[in-house]
């Protein structure tokens, strides 16, 4: 799970990150990054968005919690980004290596892009 400070949860912040900020999408997920102006939050914040075009609440739930604990092995105490997933629909059906994988290298792409930004 991730920390309370490590969360995007305010809508301000999702919408920002997602219009403002470096995008990386791969089949089932797209990944948008964004260098936060603040420093009084130490390590990159996550947020999610998963629409019911994934499917039914069951499967969005699954595909949340495992975006989460992706999440969470990615997270850098160092970094300072806020960072937002969106899961495609077919994410639900993804095994957990594939979504790891693609979540995992839309993330170093991110954070490449933005730090050459």
């Amino acid at each position: 799970m991730l920390p309370k400070n490590q969360r995007l949860r305010l809508a301000q912040d999702l919408t920002a990150t997602v219009r403002s900020g470096v995008r990386s999408g791969r089949r089932n997920v797209v990944l948008y990054a964004r260098p936060r102006a603040d420093d009084q939050v130490v390590g990159d914040r996550f947020g999610f968005i998963v629409s019911k075009a994934v499917g039914i609440a069951v499967k969005r739930n699954l595909a949340k919690r495992r975006m989460r604990e992706i999440a969470h092995e990615l997270r850098r105490d160092d970094g300072n980004l806020d960072i937002v997933v969106r899961a495609l629909p077919g994410a639900a059906e993804l095994s957990w290596e594939e979504l790891n994988s693609q979540v995992s290298s839309a993330f170093a792409a991110a954070v490449r892009k933005s730090v050459a930004r």
